[in-house]
């Protein structure tokens, strides 16, 4: 059985489907088949009964008596006048002796059932039964007490019989009948059930050789047709997989422009890098040594190239991490607090600023370290475009929005769409230090937090920027501390 199972399932799906139809067809037509056979048998078994009920009343001479075959009272006038249609008479004693009448076709053999029928001396109950005649044919018979034998004046019963070979005969032709319906209902089912399995599985067939063909080629736009009303299985497994081939071509895409992208910003740094070294180490083959005050500043500027060139892979790195990185760290953080410490790093930043900071209590579930990122990221831009001796204002209010506003030159309208854009930056920010990345990376951190950012223009100048998160002014009941 398990082996047969087995193969079952290695079948294609259209042959198993075929074969489910021709099974749950088969076993729907043999059971109409057989239903309809008994009802015709019974229905042909209700006739030749109410015939054998017809046949009590031929059975019995006018006076009452049975004359038997041997009875020297018998003669041809009594054969026409009694006997029955095609039937048996016969008289059955409680001895299982019988008496059999000219006219009768035969005789019917003697069963104990027949027998009861006397001993149970009830002329209202008399019994049906499948028998047979001396020759062996098949016989139909209705036993019924007679009462007492005027020839013998011992107790009798009446026994009526009736040839079942035409009865058989139309069973059996109803059965062949059944049976060659039954055989081409079958063979018809399970061909309507393979067209059916081709018919509902070309969407599959179509999804396969897309798979296929993206397997193959790498090619993610290609796409499977799909009625927009559908609501099918197959429709919504097309859509899914339009859906993901989608999204794979947005992310093989985004992965290309951050390659060509950071490609490009480590040029410049690592160009820098080479030109300095490479005049050191000629001034060192030469033997012609660079004045000290250029040494020192080729130094400097290797040094800074590096610091750079880190920061620049660093935020690369946090960008490439993945959801499932981030989920495994996410905690309950204190926003007051982490903004608290990204205030101390932006004072020894920008000494000669004034940062005026007002904070109120908001938690909120993030990664610690991504989230301070992300605040460091927006007060390092509010000190680099400040004015010198400026102010930077901070402001956490107790409904979970913190706002940093400074007092530089502001951003352009045009330029406002394209701030949270991966490498962008100003025109006037391109000879500034940085990698274009920290407000991608501030975008990235509050949306993942199930935050807003937004950048714009401050009242009376510069540029506030303000992040909303969503939270709660006190810890959880279960973690009063800042992470849980």
């Amino acid at each position: 059985m398990n082996r047969v199972l087995h193969r079952f399932r290695t079948l294609p799906i259209r042959a198993r489907l075929s074969l489910l139809v021709a099974a749950a067809v088969a076993f729907a037509v043999a059971a109409v088949s057989v239903t309809c056979w008994f009802i015709v048998q019974g229905k042909l078994y209700e006739q030749v009964n109410n015939d054998l009920e017809k046949m009590l009343g031929r059975g019995v001479g006018p006076d009452g008596v049975i004359v038997c075959a041997t009875s020297s009272q018998s003669s041809n006038s009594d054969k026409d006048e009694f006997q029955p249609r095609n039937g048996y008479v016969q008289l059955v004693r409680e001895d299982g002796t019988t008496c059999v009448p000219r006219y009768s076709e035969g005789t019917v053999k003697v069963t104990d059932s027949d027998k009861s029928v006397i001993s149970r001396a009830d002329p209202d109950r008399g019994i049906y039964r499948n028998g047979t005649d001396e020759d062996g044919n098949a016989v139909r018979v209705l036993t019924v007490y007679k009462g007492i034998d005027q020839v013998t004046s011992k107790p009798a019963a009446l026994m009526v019989a009736t040839s079942l070979k035409g009865t058989q005969s139309t069973l059996n032709e109803l059965a062949l009948i059944l049976l060659l319906v039954s055989g081409v209902g079958v063979l018809g089912a399970g061909a309507a059930g393979l067209a059916v399995a081709r018919a509902g599985l070309r969407p599959v067939d179509k999804l396969t050789e897309a798979v296929e063909h993206v397997a193959r080629t790498e090619d993610l736009s290609v796409r499977i047709p799909v009625e927009e009303d559908s609501e099918d299985e197959v429709a919504r497994l097309s859509r899914s997989f339009n859906s993901m081939t989608s999204s794979l071509a947005s992310s093989r895409e985004l992965q290309q422009q951050l390659i060509a992208d950071a490609g490009h910003e480590l040029r410049t740094p690592l160009t820098s890098l080479r030109t300095n070294i490479e005049l050191l180490t000629r001034s060192e083959e030469t033997g012609r040594p660079i004045p000290e005050a250029d040494r020192k500043a080729l130094l400097a500027s290797v040094k800074a190239q590096m610091t750079e060139l880190a920061a620049l892979i660093g935020d690369l790195q946090e960008l490439s991490r993945s959801e499932g990185q981030r989920g495994e760290r996410v905690q309950v953080v204190s926003l007051e607090d982490t903004v608290e410490s990204a205030l101390r790093r932006a004072r020894l930043r920008g000494p000669e600023l004034t940062i005026d900071a007002d904070l109120r209590p908001w938690y909120v579930r993030a990664e610690p370290a991504a989230l301070e990122r992300a605040v460091v990221n927006i007060l390092d831009n509010a000190v680099k475009f400040s004015p010198e001796g400026g102010s930077v204002e901070v402001r956490l209010t107790s409904d979970g929005t913190l706002t940093v506003r400074d007092h530089g030159p502001g951003i352009a309208e045009d330029e406002l769409p394209h701030v949270f854009d991966r490498f962008w930056r100003s025109p006037s920010a391109r000879a500034l230090p940085g990698s274009g990345l920290g407000l991608s990376i501030v975008a990235r951190t509050v949306e993942q937090a199930g935050g807003q950012v937004t950048l714009g223009h401050a009242p009376g100048g510069g540029t506030i920027a303000t992040v909303h998160m969503p939270g709660a002014p006190t810890p959880p009941p279960e973690n009063p501390a800042a992470g849980q």
